[in-house]
């Protein structure tokens, strides 16, 4: 399945959502490419048995994303613009599907805040990481709720308050990078990762990330109570889990029917 955009490429292969930032050389985020890509994550969300959801730019680009668009950070679109960026977030964890960041060059921005909120995050070693938003005399509101829980606190307010730039090392070492890879190695490594989510129960990826978001910030107790309603009155109401109980017992590969 493919659908097209002006400003991004998107497909649905090999049970994959993949959305490729295409507005080169920096794939700044303006409000009509925002846009876009909540209608395709929307539409990821309309397959029942896509196990992922993949951002990546452009070969023509040179970064994966430096950030919204100054130029609509005016006073008359400010609240569109920071709407529709929020838009790309909520989206997603209304979908709940696992999210995969490649990054090539330069995250900034909100570009970096989208990687920090991807569940993994393969970086090459040209990736640069930053929040430059402090030096214009403003602040990321995501890197702002994300970053201390990604990250831990201190170096989230260092980020934020310097709009220090990091290297892909520097970055994995903090925990806002997973994998860090060479140029020509950033779709081999992804591809082993999405190899793995195949072989899983959409349902399941789907209830384990939306425990994980739908936790954060809360007392354990509540927490927990949380996590096991999804688990007993959400997850539960699925085939798969059974099947994969069943599975076990018998000692053969799950049949998974992602519902």
């Amino acid at each position: 399945m493919a659908a097209h955009y002006k400003d991004i490429q998107f497909a649905i292969t090999d049970r994959v959502g993949r959305i490729t930032f295409s507005r080169p050389p920096l794939n700044i985020l303006t409000i009509a490419m925002m846009k876009e890509i909540v209608d395709a994550i929307g539409q990821v969300g309309q397959s029942s048995d896509t196990c992922a959801i993949v951002f990546a730019a452009s070969q023509s680009s040179r970064a994966f994303c430096a950030g919204v668009s100054i130029e609509e950070h005016k006073p008359e679109t400010v609240y569109q613009m920071l709407d529709e960026f929020h838009s790309i977030f909520r989206a997603l964890n209304a979908v709940s599907k696992p999210v995969v960041a490649l990054i090539g060059g330069a995250a900034l921005g909100g570009g970096c805040e989208l990687a920090a909120f991807a569940d993994i995050v393969i970086a090459s070693t040209s990736a640069r990481f930053g929040q430059p938003e402090i030096k214009l005399g403003v602040f990321p509101p995501v890197a702002a709720v994300v970053l201390p829980r990604v990250i831990g606190e201190k170096r989230a307010r260092e980020l934020i308050l310097t709009g220090e730039l990091l290297t892909a090392e520097a970055a994995q070492s903090m925990g806002l990078v997973n994998h860090v890879v060479a140029e020509n190695a950033l779709e081999a490594k992804a591809e082993e990762l999405l190899a793995v989510f195949r072989q899983m129960s959409v349902p399941g990826l789907e209830m384990a990330r939306r425990a994980i978001v739908q936790t954060w910030g809360l007392g354990f107790d509540e927490a927990l109570k949380r996590a096991e309603d999804l688990y007993l009155n959400e997850l539960m109401s699925f085939k798969d889990p059974h099947e994969g109980v069943e599975a076990f017992i018998a000692k053969r590969p799950p049949r998974w029917k992602h519902k």
